[in-house]
């Protein structure tokens, strides 16, 4: 019964979609206790990509006193209360006069937990591009520009990659449309989907308390918090299990990812794809020995999940975090 639940929410994860988060396998050891809050101890930012029909990308020019006339994507802060997507939309069409329809997650970005930046690839589905005449303190005009000649001055170079990885995108799609799932989550956290592969089978880890599951790695918020940010959390979750020093692990990228708002906490779940080898390959045709009575490997024998946790693997198929 739990390897049926344990590959049913493989099923899940690998399809896209949110697990309720139930409790925490890993929490660094001064974690704070109080439920993530935009405005109070995290920020999170919505990032629009946009294209046309002459595959010109959407261009807004600030009018914040400190980046004045620059030029930038549709980008702004989550306020309280929203959902992801609902702040995307906002964003839009406040900076450009544009409806839009998000299409998928491109990017995850970090500065450590308490900033974290969410970059969608999208579409205009109505409204009227703002001109110079209804500037406001959003922005002073929106406007369509080439690749190859964008506007000056940027405001910021960061978003050179993120053109490039949308317009990537609708040329080939490196992984399948990705979105929000609304369920809640008290704390910025992880879902590991951590994967051993040998020349026939494949196992992912597991956290033995209660059911078999998918274990979850939180972060912390402040600076005297150790082991805080989102990529240094998935090792600190192995360290517990793992003797890493005779492994290779990467985080792949995302799977997918949860968050609800709408005035309770304000909490992210990323389900992130990690792989885990031997630094001398073809030692064992096992996975490494678990430390501890926590964890265990779960052998993944169910077809389609094996079939479709392979494909994902060996496509790097997953949504890319920069940290």
């Amino acid at each position: 019964m739990a390897s049926s639940g344990l590959a049913g929410d493989l099923r899940a994860v690998l399809g896209g979609q949110g697990l309720p988060v139930l409790d925490y396998d890993s929490v660094p050891p001064k974690v704070s206790p109080a439920p993530v809050q935009l405005r109070k101890n995290v920020s999170y930012i919505v990032l629009a990509v946009f294209f046309n029909d002459q595959d010109e990308v959407l261009m807004i020019q600030e009018a914040k006193r400190e980046c004045y006339g620059s030029w930038y994507l549709p980008a702004g802060r989550m306020e309280p209360g929203e959902t992801i997507l609902e702040a995307l939309r906002r964003e839009v069409k406040e900076e450009a006069g544009l409806e839009c329809e998000p299409l998928t997650l491109l990017a995850v970005e970090e500065r450590g937990p308490r900033w974290i930046r969410l970059a969608f690839l999208a579409r205009s589905t109505g409204g009227i591009l703002k001109t110079s005449e209804e500037a406001d303190k959003e922005s002073l005009q929106a406007c369509w520009y080439p690749h190859a000649s964008l506007p000056t001055p940027l405001r910021s170079h960061d978003i050179l990659p993120l053109i490039k990885l949308g317009s990537h995108y609708y040329q080939q799609a490196r992984h399948p449309p990705t979105l929000p799932q609304e369920l809640p989550c008290k704390l910025i956290c992880q879902r590991l989907i951590a994967a051993f592969t040998s020349a026939k089978n494949i196992w992912v880890l597991a956290g033995k308390e209660g059911s078999l599951h998918l274990p979850i790695t939180a972060c912390g918020l402040t600076p005297s918090e150790q082991n805080s940010s989102i990529v240094v959390s998935v090792f600190r979750l192995l360290q517990q299990c793992l003797t890493l020093s005779q492994l290779t692990v990467k985080t792949q990228g995302v799977l997918g990812l949860q968050h609800l708002g709408k005035n309770q906490a304000d909490g992210i779940c990323l389900n992130v794809l990690v792989t885990v080898a031997y630094k001398n390959p073809g030692v064992l045709n096992k996975p490494p020995e678990i430390q501890g009575i926590n964890f265990c490997w779960w052998q993944v024998e169910e077809e389609d999940v094996q079939s479709h946790l392979l494909k994902r693997l060996q496509e790097v198929s997953v949504v890319p975090i920069h940290s």
